[in-house]
């Protein structure tokens, strides 16, 4: 092989050689940034990895908000009507957050089986339902209950 063709095969396979590792750290640095949305069923039923990062959305069921008087931890589980998982949650709450509302936490799975939310988002109105939560509620087969009707009296 002449010294020219063997520079520029050196070249081109370092160069290959190359992109192939710039591509592969492209791809663990997404695969770490990837949070999933899983739904209290599919948490029930043991489909979420351990130790990943996940969203876990639903309804906050209905008289199962408990805070903590000496700190900011919140407990409240969240439910799709077919099952229930439990979720601690360690700050300020979203002011939209309410009990029978919609909501999608980002944490993930303890081994005790509480979720352990890092962040809480709740919808933005009354009307509206995070897409994952009302898809997760009609895969369960279950219709999205309509809002409330808003007590508060405007002037």
């Amino acid at each position: 092989m002449k010294p020219v063709r063997r520079k520029r095969l050196i070249l081109i396979v370092a160069l290959v050689a190359g992109f192939g590792v710039a591509i592969g750290l492209v791809l663990y640095a997404l695969k770490q940034n990837i949070n999933l949305f899983y739904s209290p069923t599919q948490i029930v039923a043991g489909q979420v990895p351990k130790g990943a990062h996940i969203r876990a959305g639903g309804m906050v069921v209905k008289g199962s908000v408990k805070r903590d008087p000496k700190s900011l931890k919140v407990e409240f589980a969240i439910t799709d009507y077919k099952a229930t998982v439990p979720v601690v949650y360690r700050g300020i709450l979203p002011d939209l957050f309410r009990e029978g509302q919609g909501i999608v936490a980002l944490g993930h799975m303890e081994p005790n089986g509480v979720f352990d939310a890092d962040q809480v988002l709740a919808k933005h109105d009354e009307k509206y339902m995070p897409p994952e939560v009302a898809a997760a509620l009609k895969k369960a087969g279950v219709k999205p209950p309509k809002p409330e009707a808003s007590t508060a009296s405007g002037g």
